[in-house]
């Protein structure tokens, strides 16, 4: 059986992705959202004691400590941690020994996509931990991603996620903005994406995110508090890599207006509408 921890957006699509071909036990700190499982654990502890092979899908990295405080009552020896959280990129360093301390083996293991391409088992994950571990969960993220990127040294794969999510951020800003722009120059918004379609504009972002754009429609696959998060532990990165990054922290505070405006929940894409409207 596997356990799976954390039932947001994208942690159920990849639950439910899994539950196509194995046995499941769920938890959630929100029952409701376990909703449609047929095996919902009462509490973390139960996940840990009928699972060997555990996904954590949490929030942050202060939410992994959290969970992870109650994993560890349990006896964790020869089990496998999978954390797909978007970790900071110095505390998943400590969630690698405090779990190798207590003789079980984790894997930080960040994704790149969003809900429907997790649904597909169309994600792209990045992998940091010890190949014997990796091995044994392989299966398991096959089932999830398309593409799957390994490497044995701890912190790696954040890294290379927090810069994903910064890219991502800052190119979804720049169509936003691009989009928003062209209207108030008298170009209907479905002329102007089909041409950064075929331009400078084409991208996975923008193939994700057009419907979206069209309709306007911002229910959320990737919110804005989690983007905002990420960029804010990209942030702390190159901090203590003594790297400027300006940019980053202009796309950081362009997002931060959807607080202002009570749409933190909303999908990342409601950028556009923040843009259209200054």
């Amino acid at each position: 059986m596997i356990g799976w921890i954390g039932l947001g957006h994208i942690g159920r699509a990849m639950a439910e992705r899994l539950s196509e071909e194995y046995e499941l036990i769920v938890w959630n700190r929100t029952i409701e959202k376990a909703k449609g499982f047929t095996n919902v654990a009462r509490t973390p502890e139960e996940v840990a004691e009928k699972a060997d092979v555990i996904f954590l899908s949490l929030y942050d990295s202060n939410a992994v400590w959290e969970v992870s405080q109650r994993l560890l009552k349990s006896n964790l020896s020869g089990k496998v941690i999978i954390d797909t959280t978007t970790n900071h990129p110095e505390k998943v360093l400590e969630f690698h020994e405090l779990y190798r301390n207590a003789g079980a083996s984790y894997l930080e293991s960040p994704v790149i996509g969003s809900v429907i391409p997790a649904r597909n088992g169309q994600l792209t994950i990045l992998v940091s931990g010890e190949k014997g571990a990796y091995e044994r969960a392989l299966p398991y993220l096959r089932l999830l991603g398309k593409k799957i990127f390994h490497f044995e040294e701890p912190g790696k794969a954040t890294k290379l996620k927090l810069i994903n999510n910064f890219v991502l951020g800052a190119f979804m800003a720049a169509l936003g903005e691009a989009i928003s722009l062209g209207e108030k120059a008298g170009i209907p918004k479905e002329e102007l994406i089909e041409v950064l379609e075929s331009g400078a504009g084409n991208s996975v972002v923008l193939k994700a995110k057009k419907e979206k754009l069209l309709k306007e429609d911002y229910s959320t696959h990737f919110s804005v508090r989690n983007l905002v998060k990420d960029l804010s532990y990209t942030h702390e990165l190159a901090v203590s890599a003594k790297k400027s990054t300006p940019l980053n922290a202009l796309v950081r505070e362009l997002y931060r207006l959807a607080f202002e405006r009570d749409l933190e929940e909303l999908d990342f894409s409601v950028i556009y509408k923040l843009l259209k409207e200054l």
